[in-house]
């Protein structure tokens, strides 16, 4: 199948044991594969090889399961040691200490600010 340039491809891991999607979307000839690590549900251990977007955020709605915040810095720093740009959406219904308030309120810093990481693709896309 060929697939054309504007095509980005995607799965979902929310924990460790959904990581073999990964191997999947590495085969996939997508101008851009991405994570969506949403909702995190626990700690990811990841190889970001052939990745290039990592976007991560906690569940939303009535039965919200919490996030832990050190699940959310540690894909983060995998990120930054891969070079693959990371995006956190937000914390979800509980904010970083486990409370549910909403995702209104519950907001998208992490670690103290905005992780609004984008592939270069869309830098490429912008300027054209």
């Amino acid at each position: 199948l060929p697939w054309p340039k504007n095509v980005w491809v995607g799965v979902s891991v929310e924990n460790q044991r959904w990581t073999s999607r990964i191997d999947d979307l590495r085969r996939v000839p997508a101008a851009v594969r991405f994570l969506s690590c949403e909702p995190l549900l626990g700690p990811l251990n990841l190889d970001l090889t052939g990745i290039h977007w990592v976007i991560a955020g906690g569940e939303s709605g009535r039965r919200a399961r919490p996030m832990r915040a050190q699940w959310a810095s540690s894909v983060r720093d995998q990120c930054q040691s891969a070079g693959v740009p990371f995006f956190f959406k937000q914390w979800g219904a509980h904010d970083a200490a486990g409370r549910h308030l909403g995702k209104k309120v519950s907001g998208r810093l992490l670690d103290g600010r905005l992780w609004n990481g984008l592939p270069l693709a869309v830098g490429q896309m912008i300027r054209t």
